[in-house]
């Protein structure tokens, strides 16, 4: 059994209830949307308009929980610790499970996940970060049906030098985010720190440090806000989808 199965099924038996931030690294991590079938072609094309934030890993037949590209054997209603449910744009409750909620027709679509590529950036030299900050920015994302939003970001802090290598290494690893979006000023792209999505909130950023930002697949919550679609489930900030991709391996050589 891999690294990667073996913490599925802690999720699954609610054995892992924490954040796979920094855990299982290799494993190409992904942010989770299910929908149902009448919004997926939709939010499919709203994916294809913002690849940035939504860069798309795989999307599960109607009513099929298993994601048989990159984790035949998982279970997209149990293997993740945490989930949302948002109903008519309203966050209506957090679950530790979909087994009640996953109907005939749900779809889900597993996004790429920027947590994917911290170890490859500690190989190269650039220490993890003693936190990520996910941040709502003033930056619209491109329409798609019923589909429209706020762009989300990644917050990381690094050296001028870090963030170099941390932009070289991340290009190679489109169908995770890719590259920065922006690095530097945070009021250019309008990123709130001082009310972060997940973080502590900032009041000042040290010296010698560069905010580097990549664009994050939290974006759909905010999207489920502003959209309002009747019923939009996605995964908790931090407590991604383990797959059994190889990082190393799901990227540009």
């Amino acid at each position: 059994m891999t690294e990667a199965q073996a913490a599925r099924l802690a999720m699954r038996r609610n054995e892992w209830t924490g954040y796979t931030a920094f855990r299982v690294p290799g494993y190409v991590q992904c942010n989770l949307v299910v929908l149902p079938k009448a919004d997926a072609h939709d939010f499919l094309v709203f994916c294809q308009r913002n690849p940035k934030p939504c860069p798309l890993i795989e999307v599960t037949d109607p009513g099929d929980p298993h994601p048989s590209h990159c984790a035949p054997e998982a279970d997209l209603r149990t293997d993740l610790a945490r989930y949302v449910v948002y109903r008519d744009g309203v966050r209506e409750a957090e679950v530790t499970d979909l087994v009640d909620l996953w109907r005939e027709d749900s779809v889900g679509f597993l996004i790429g996940s920027s947590l994917t590529f911290d170890d490859a950036l500690e190989r190269a030299g650039v220490p993890k970060s003693k936190e990520v900050w996910v941040l709502e920015t003033r930056l619209q994302t491109v329409p798609a049906g019923k589909f429209h939003g706020p762009l989300v970001v990644t917050m990381r802090w690094m050296t001028h030098a870090q963030a170099v290598i941390a932009t070289q290494l991340t290009s190679r690893f489109p169908f995770n985010h890719g590259a920065p979006l922006h690095i530097g000023d945070p009021g250019i792209i309008g990123a709130n720190l001082e009310n972060p999505i997940s973080g502590e909130p900032v009041t000042e950023i040290p010296e010698g440090i560069m905010p580097v930002f990549w664009a994050c697949g939290v974006t759909p919550q905010s999207v489920a806000l502003a959209s309002k679609p009747g019923l939009m489930i996605t995964h908790a900030s931090g407590y991604g989808f383990i797959t059994d991709l190889r990082a190393d391996q799901f990227c540009i050589p």
